[in-house]
């Protein structure tokens, strides 16, 4: 699993798929279902010394490769939650949610979506792609239960806003 994810990050670097997230000095970003960290490194980066990763997933083997990655690259400002849905944080605390190549694989969705329009700011975004699914799916399923609304359409990723804000 390990040497396709290096093709995937390879043949598509993560850096240009967060250009399209617009993740800034001081941001709190959750990726929900980080895998064993592919963005976080990028992530922590753009967030800075002063903004935090928050990687998340329910596979403890996937949570310590990310943890790894982070120390390899002396990021004191990613931390790791092990979860299959609720995440523990604050409400209306996150900037960005990257909830990349996951969606497909939830196994409560609807769940899902609703922790992360719980703790993503007012103006806040959530950041979807999933190759799995096309993307009258991916709209479908993100925006059925009427909390999110697509806001823009990047070359990788969908950018979706919480509805009323």
């Amino acid at each position: 699993m390990a040497l396709a994810f290096a093709v995937r990050d390879w043949m598509s670097p993560r850096e240009a798929i967060l250009d399209e997230v617009g993740i800034a000095p001081g941001f709190r970003v959750l990726d929900y279902g980080c895998g064993p960290g592919s963005y976080i490194v990028a992530a922590a980066r753009r967030a800075g010394a002063s903004g935090r990763v928050y990687a998340v997933d329910s596979n403890p083997l996937a949570l310590e490769e990310a943890r790894r990655r982070a120390a390899a690259n002396g990021l004191s400002n990613v931390a790791t939650i092990r979860t299959d849905c609720a995440t523990g944080l604050p409400n209306e605390s996150i900037d960005r949610v990257l909830l990349y190549d996951i969606l497909h694989d939830l196994d409560r969705p609807a769940d899902v979506l609703a922790e992360l329009q719980r703790v993503l700011k007012r103006d806040g975004v959530l950041s979807v792609s999933d190759h799995h699914l096309s993307e009258a799916e991916i709209l479908d399923r993100v925006t059925r239960a009427g909390s999110f609304k697509l806001s823009s359409k990047g070359a990788k990723t969908y950018s979706f806003t919480k509805v009323g804000e």
